[in-house]
């Protein structure tokens, strides 16, 4: 391939990445908030939460997107592409990532919230100072894998014409002809991309564990270790004791 098709490829991952960060802010945002409330002591709001994560969690973040990019006009807004697309992920992900906030948020022990009633705290004292420092690391791996899921999302995009990764590849291959050579070379773009999402990912997950004084998991590049220890103790064979 020539330099110009190159630029064009590495362009398209400029606007992936864009589109995976501002759809990943949406998200957590919306994941966060609706999470929380769905444990909350309010009925109505719990009811409200669920509905919102039963229908965009059941409907497809595709039809959604086309939606909001052809459908919305006809009510008077008109969204450019790229804001279409961010909205339309960002809002399928987060009902996703709000389940994860909400299991980690009722995974912490009961004790530590009857600790912090004791010590008079409020609702929101205990939520900010006890509950989500002890959830938040537990919801890292599950929001590493919604990220890596959003940014092979964001290929949907391609349909709207955003000049993201498949749809410049598309531009080079109707250029050269060369299928194998530009659907090969973003594939490994793609790794690329996610590979460093995960190690940045990885390193957050580790200073969230150290924050509340739990040692990091110890690994390698692509695969964690679990601690175990170093030396295993064998029974006493000698002086006929067990």
């Amino acid at each position: 391939m020539t330099g110009p098709l190159w630029e064009l490829l590495f362009q398209g991952a400029w606007i992936t990445v864009q589109l995976m960060v501002y759809s990943a802010v949406l998200a957590a945002a919306v994941a966060f908030g609706v999470g929380l409330a769905r444990t909350s002591r309010l009925r109505t709001v719990r009811f409200l939460a669920g509905v919102y994560v039963e229908i965009f969690r059941g409907t497809s973040a595709l039809v959604l997107m086309f939606w909001l990019f052809f459908a919305l006009p006809l009510l008077g807004w008109q969204l450019a592409g790229l804001w279409a697309g961010t909205l339309a992920l960002g809002l399928s992900y987060g009902a996703y990532g709000s389940e994860v906030v909400r299991g980690a948020v009722q995974s912490v022990s009961p004790a530590q919230r009857e600790a912090a009633v004791a010590l008079n705290f409020t609702p929101w004292q205990r939520m900010r100072k006890v509950i989500l420092p002890q959830a938040v690391p537990e919801m890292m791996p599950p929001f590493n894998n919604l990220l890596i899921e959003l940014l092979k999302g964001t290929a949907l995009a391609s349909l709207l014409s955003i000049g993201e990764l498949t749809f410049e590849a598309k531009l080079a291959r109707l250029s050269t002809g060369e299928s194998a050579q530009v659907y090969g070379i973003i594939l490994v773009m793609y790794f690329v991309i996610a590979f460093l999402v995960t190690r940045i990912m990885r390193l957050l997950e580790r200073r969230a564990k150290a924050s509340v004084g739990q040692a990091p998991q110890a690994g390698g590049w692509f695969s964690r270790r679990p601690l175990v220890p170093e030396h295993t103790p064998q029974p006493s064979t000698t002086g006929g004791g067990a």
